[in-house]
């Protein structure tokens, strides 16, 4: 029996992809391993949204092989395998199989090719109608929070962004499909779902089947529905394209308890001029609009967001826009990215004039601007008591778990390993950085 070692690097359809990778190689013989130097197969599920991800790939192959006299076979899936495709054998040593992202479900043949002695082994087509989309409870990242692909590609074309190179058109899952899921899910004690995509709110099923009897102006309100209506526990959705968010999501949420009060919206930019040159489809005002939608809502939703800064042709007064967004929409936590170009999206073409050090400098005063506002957010939830979903022990403190609110705010307390796995109420004592501790309200204890 051959012992796979499986890597994943970037987002959670990559961390998706990867489950079902190791639940095809299990169900085929393969024994998934946590132990690289014990594998006779190494396989790295790579991201190409990150800077240098090729490189990071020349030194991640370079490690995995030196000091082994018994070479493992290294194969390479994700972004980068379907960006770069065969020229990868010639950039990289030692690289026996390129996978793309849409040929996973061809992984146990691509290995046995490899095995059979053929080299250099390239699959970079395109997905089975039949393919499989279940994910075997063993091979989860988690047993208690699962990742419900709804929605892959994207049909965007945002001019700094190389997802829709590197994942193909928007292909929506069927709702059928997605319910079925979900239910099997609810049934093998799964207690939260994510309902995944590039733009989830973006969905389009080809048929109406499952969504009959839900109403909603738009598809995806249509399916948060229905999956409400599944009675699993919680349901989260990430990520969300500003352009294609309308208010009857949040009806939907309002009218769902299971509906988690968390919306991930990338903004990208406070400057309109910025937003054009993104090709985002979206202006500031309109965002804000939307913003004010989630704020005035009767649930207390989270905000959370993406932002890019030094953008080509980013301008001092541009920075000073997405300041003064920041300021106005007070996100519960924003992920901010120093630009840096990637080839073959539009963006690469263009005079890349914001130096590094100025870069650096907008990203250091953004960040500390937004921590400001990010622990004034987190200081709303003190003495409030939270749903926690208990997902393991805390990091850094012995006697502690840690688990996430319905609002996606990590928390931590102290309480016994036997709570992992359930939904507890804590009420929050303390705000740390980016986090919370509270404490575990006790059947019996009252909650005011």
């Amino acid at each position: 029996m051959k012992k796979v070692y499986l890597e994943t690097f970037g987002c959670q359809m990559n961390v998706s992809d990867s489950e079902r990778v190791a639940t095809a190689l299990s169900s085929r013989g393969f024994e998934m391993t946590g132990r690289e130097d014990q594998a006779d197969i190494v396989l790295i599920n790579t991201c190409s949204v990150r800077e240098k991800a090729e490189q990071k790939l020349y030194t991640r192959v370079g490690e995995i092989r030196k000091g082994r006299i018994h070479k493992p076979i290294v194969g390479v899936l994700g972004c980068v395998a379907q960006l770069e495709g065969e020229t990868l054998f010639r950039k990289i040593e030692g690289i026996d199989a390129i996978v793309g992202t849409r040929a996973v479900g061809r992984i146990s043949e691509v290995i046995g090719r490899v095995l059979d002695g053929e080299d250099e082994v390239t699959d970079l087509g395109e997905r089975e109608r039949d393919y499989d989309w279940s994910v075997t409870d063993e091979q989860r990242h988690s047993p208690h929070v699962a990742f419900v692909p709804i929605i892959e590609g994207c049909n965007k074309f945002c001019t700094y962004c190389i997802v829709p190179f590197s994942r193909g058109r928007e292909i929506s899952l069927s709702a059928s499909a997605i319910i079925r899921n979900v239910l099997e899910l609810k049934r093998s004690g799964v207690r939260e779902v994510h309902l995944i995509g590039q733009n989830v709110n973006s969905y389009r099923p080809e048929s109406d089947s499952g969504l009959e009897a839900f109403s909603g102006k738009t598809p995806f309100s249509r399916l948060l529905r229905a999956v409400a209506a599944t009675g699993i526990e919680r349901i989260k959705f990430n990520t969300s394209f500003p352009r294609d968010f309308h208010a009857d999501i949040v009806d939907a949420i309002e009218e769902n308890e299971n509906l988690c009060n968390w919306v991930h919206l990338p903004v990208q930019s406070g400057s309109d001029r910025i937003l054009r040159m993104m090709k985002r489809g979206h202006s500031v005002d309109k965002y804000l609009k939307k913003i004010d939608r989630i704020a005035t809502s009767e649930r207390d939703i989270a905000v959370t967001t993406d932002i890019i800064v030094g953008f080509p042709g980013e301008t001092e007064d541009d920075f000073q826009g997405t300041v003064d967004l920041v300021n106005t929409v007070k996100y519960d936590a924003a992920y901010i990215f120093k630009y840096s170009a990637r080839p073959g999206t539009p963006a690469y073409e263009m005079d890349d004039d914001v130096t590094p050090e100025t870069k650096t400098r907008r990203f250091l005063e953004l960040q500390e601007h937004q921590r400001g506002i990010q622990k004034a957010r987190l200081r709303r939830y003190v003495g409030q008591v939270l749903k926690v979903l208990v997902e393991k022990p805390a990091a850094r403190f012995d006697h502690q778990v840690s688990g996430h609110s319905t609002c996606h705010k990590v928390v931590n307390f102290e309480g016994p390993a036997n709570l992992i796995g359930q939904i507890v109420d804590v009420r929050v004592t303390e705000v740390k950085s980016n986090s919370l501790f509270g404490q575990h309200m006790s059947p019996g204890l009252p909650l005011s």
